[in-house]
């Protein structure tokens, strides 16, 4: 395994890391033989953007005597996945960023503190206005003083929102959506655009300027960048591939990786095959 420094939070990060799909509606059994494999293979970076309770416990038990061989890159504010006008802000801090789930979170993780708190699906730029002006990121910054989390990441599909983020020098960390297909496409605050058949009728060349200038402006600025569908979900292995032909896992993983400011690609592995 190959390791990069995330940025400038120092972390020192597998070039392949984990998502948690394949630790979703698992028995504790399974859980450990994915701790057990990525132990062994060298990967250390565990993202956690799902809120199942029982993943969390799981994971927890499996990480006893070596959690500190790990990153774990655990989601703020992440039940609510919808966009945000700003009368929901206080609601999305209180109902699900609240003392009493982070200590929850951290509890079943057993452990207490996280590497990286990850501000949960930011897509649109009055959305950001909210978050970074209101209780959301000051509940993001009280944790990093309590030393809940080491540091304040972001995740986001929409390169403008993730350019306002980067600039603003709130966070260290930026989870994107980084693959071949996905970066043909302009900014938008629909998230189903970057998938939709209709988008990839036209010849497309060149990487979105906004993109580039985005992973730029990481590299830039120290704020490091934790991949996630590099696959695409999965469509870009697949017959019906928007590149218009299956693309291997490798060709995925060295695009993502190629990109500035890329540390770690987040693989979305649900069996240990795959992993």
């Amino acid at each position: 395994m190959k390791y990069r420094i995330l940025g400038r939070t120092g972390l020192r990060v597998s070039e392949i890391g984990m998502g948690c799909e394949g630790l979703v509606d698992k028995p504790y059994t399974t859980v450990k033989e994915f701790i057990d494999q990525m132990e062994e293979s060298g990967i250390n970076c565990i993202d956690l953007y799902s809120p199942d309770p029982d993943m969390r416990s799981n994971l927890g038990r499996a990480l006893r005597g070596r959690r500190n061989k790990f990153v774990l890159q655990a989601h703020l504010c992440h039940e609510v996945i919808q966009s945000l006008v700003a009368h929901m802000v206080e609601d999305r801090v209180r109902q699900h960023g609240n003392a009493a789930g982070t200590e929850d979170q951290l509890h079943r993780l057993e452990t207490d503190h996280v590497e990286i708190g990850m501000v949960h699906y930011v897509d649109s730029l009055s959305d950001w206005e909210a978050v970074q002006s209101g209780p959301v990121m000051a509940y993001a910054q009280q944790l990093k003083a309590a030393g809940r989390i080491g540091c304040i990441g972001l995740s986001s599909h929409n390169p403008q929102v993730a350019q306002a983020a980067v600039g603003s020098g709130l966070i260290d960390v930026l989870m994107f959506s980084v693959n071949p297909c996905y970066d043909l496409q302009p900014a938008s605050e629909d998230v189903e655009e970057l998938w939709a058949g209709k988008n990839y009728e036209k010849d497309l060349v060149n990487m979105d300027p906004q993109r580039q200038a985005l992973y730029e402006s990481c590299q830039r600025q120290g704020v490091g960048i934790t991949v996630m569908k590099a696959f695409g979900g999965g469509d870009l292995l697949s017959q019906y591939s928007p590149a218009g032909k299956a693309l291997t896992p490798f060709q995925c993983l060295h695009y993502a990786l190629t990109r500035p400011g890329v540390a770690s690609v987040m693989t979305g592995a649900r069996t240990l095959e795959a992993l």
